[in-house]
Order: C-alpha cells, then sequence, then structure tokens
C-alpha cells in the first residue's frame, strides 16, 4: 500500500487510499478481514509495506498496529520510497518473506468462499470476467494447474483474471527468485514486477492452482469506489449485518436501506438511501442523498446527492448533484 492512490484524489490527498471507508470500514480492513476468512487458520504477522513516511505517517501505523492487533497478529511496517514496482514493494518486506504468506494489494476488495489448496507451492486468485483481453489472466494445463500469465490476450487463452492476491506455501521460493529479478536488472514496464518472479517458480516446476473469487472490487477511482460501496452495502445486507448505528439521530427522516449510518450521525428532513455510506459525526439536513460515500464529521444541508463522493469534516451547502469532494472543503 504504497502508492499515493492518484486517481481517488482529491479523497486520497490527506488519507491513504487503502484506509478511505466504504461501506463503514477501511478498505485495507475488509480486505485483511475477507483473506483470513478464507485462511481459515491463525494468523502471525501482518507486513504492510507503506511509501513516505511524510505521507504515511504515525497515524496511519497506529491504525495498522490496531487492526493486527485485532486479529492477534505482530504489526510490522516497511517502506518502499521509490515507486519500482510489485517485485521491489515485495522485497522491501524481506526480513518477513518466510513460511506460508498471503500477498495482496491493499486497494482491492473481494468476496472469496473456496478452500484454499495449501499442498500447491502457490495458489494465485482469480475472478471469471466477460472480457479477458482487458485483464492479466491465467493459463491452465489439463490438470487445471496454471503454466503461464498472460496480459491481455489478444486470443482467448482463458476467462480467469488475476486480481492481485497470492498464496505461496514457503514465500522464502519467491523471495528467492525475486531477489535474482533485482540482481540481473529485471524490468518490464520501468518496473521490478512480481510476475517475473513467479514466472521463474514455475519455470523451476513449481505448482500453481487458483482461487477463484465470486466478487471482486476495485477502488482505484470515484466512479468505482461509489460503484463498490453499493455492491458492499448489498452484501452486507444479505448478510444481516447491523449497519445503521443505534446513536444516530433521525428527525422527520427516512433510510431506504441498505445504508450504513455511522456513530452520532443526525438527518434532519432528509431522505437518505439506497446505498448510502455516512460516517460518524455527521449531520445531513434538507436533503435527499442517494448513491454516495460521505466520510465524518461533515455537514450537508440542502443538497440533491446521487453518485457523490465526499470527505471528511467538509461543510457543503448547494445543488450540485454528482460531486467528489475531499477533506476540509467547503462550499456554501
Amino acid at each position: 500500500m504504497a502508492g499515493r492512490g492518484s486517481r481517488l484524489r482529491p479523497h486520497s490527498l490527506t488519507v491513504p487510499k487503502p484506509l478511505i471507508p466504504v461501506a463503514g470500514k477501511p478498505i485495507v480492513h475488509r480486505l485483511v478481514s475477507d483473506i483470513a476468512g478464507v485462511l481459515n487458520e491463525k494468523i502471525e504477522e501482518i507486513a504492510f509495506i507503506l511509501g513516505d513516511p511524510a505521507f504515511f505517517g504515525d497515524d496511519v501505523i497506529e491504525h495498522l498496529q490496531t487492526l493486527s492487533a485485532e486479529l492477534g497478529a505482530k504489526c510490522s511496517i516497511y517502506r518502499q520510497l521509490e515507486p519500482k514496482g510489485t517485485g521491489h514493494a515485495i522485497m522491501c518486506a524481506e526480513p518477513s518473506l518466510s513460511g506460508p504468506a498471503v500477498i495482496a494489494y491493499a486497494d482491492t476488495l473481494i468476496r472469496a468462499d473456496f478452500d484454499l489448496d495449501k499442498e500447491a507451492d502457490s495458489v494465485i486468485w482469480t475472478k471469471r470476467v466477460d472480457n479477458p483481453s482487458a485483464y492479466g489472466v491465467v493459463n491452465l494445463n489439463d490438470k487445471n494447474e496454471i503454466i503461464e500469465l498472460v496480459e491481455k490476450p489478444e486470443t482467448f487463452v482463458s476467462d480467469q483474471a488475476v486480481i492481485g492476491i497470492y498464496y505461496f506455501k514457503d514465500v522464502a521460493v519467491l523471495k528467492k527468485e525475486l531477489q535474482y529479478v533485482l540482481d540481473h536488472n529485471i524490468i518490464n514496464g520501468g518496473e521490478y514486477q512480481i510476475n517475473d518472479g513467479i514466472k521463474r517458480m514455475m519455470a523451476n516446476g513449481k505448482i500453481f492452482k487458483t482461487g477463484t473469487v465470486s466478487e471482486w472490487m476495485d477502488c482505484g477511482n470515484k466512479e468505482v469506489t461509489i460503484e463498490t460501496n453499493q455492491r458492499m452495502l448489498g452484501f452486507l445486507a444479505a448478510d444481516g449485518e447491523q449497519l445503521i448505528a443505534k446513536s444516530a439521530k433521525l428527525e422527520n427522516a427516512n433510510i431506504i436501506e441498505p445504508c450504513f449510518i455511522g456513530e452520532n450521525v443526525v438527518l434532519k428532513n432528509t431522505t437518505v438511501g439506497p446505498y448510502v455510506s455516512i460516517g460518524k459525526n455527521t449531520v445531513i439536513e434538507n436533503s435527499t442523498v442517494k448513491n454516495s460515500l460521505i466520510q465524518t464529521n461533515t455537514k450537508i444541508m440542502n443538497a440533491n446527492l446521487d453518485n457523490a463522493m465526499i470527505g471528511n469534516h467538509v461543510h457543503y451547502n448547494g445543488n450540485f448533484e454528482s460531486i467528489s469532494i475531499g477533506d476540509y472543503s467547503i462550499l456554501e
């Protein structure tokens, strides 16, 4: 999670993208919890690869330490100070690269219910897609083993796209191959890539299998993040999760579920929903809000919002509909 999340600006200017809440919980929280559910065993350590300390500071580290503690795991923090690619980022966490491990990119959300094949040397998590030519996909042999990774194939290879989550029975094997990639300056797209380490493992006879998720949701930009919030609220509601805080105050207000309503939210003369997430201590008056993502400590008045994303500590009073406003903004 070392990147600056430039596609999600202005929201990622003040909060690292993996810590932006979706359906009431930060992206990285949901991702780690969902991975833990698939593993179905105790996690000993969670290693986070962060970027520049000036942006990923002590408050971020404290947040990640709390997340790790909730799962009973040790928290390790590493830094990638230059954007040199996924392979380089993983090697920044070199002291933690031993034993069974999952490697994941922290801007993705999943829904998964499959049994992880822990006898395979590696499992690459995939999602069946309708347009595989737009993705990196896996090529399988007649034993359903992965024999090749193909980026945006022009002819059909498979419909299973790589989503950026990997299991390794012994991640030290990947570490050895990535060290070779770094030592021999093997660069693709101007960066050191995890795929080059994986390809070396395959060439040495390691067995790769697929783990196919049922849902794969992106949080790359404002539009897809709102869509992911919508889908996640639907899943959580279907799971019977309590999404409306008991401390929320409703005065002549109507909630069309599913919605996430955080602690001490005030809704006055307002209709909210469906598919709206509102962070704690936010006040909304004389407004209609649907299909939107609103963070904490914000005040919204006289608004008719649809497909909106609004940050923390915002004051908004106006009649624009589809908006994207970062933290500490005032529009009155």
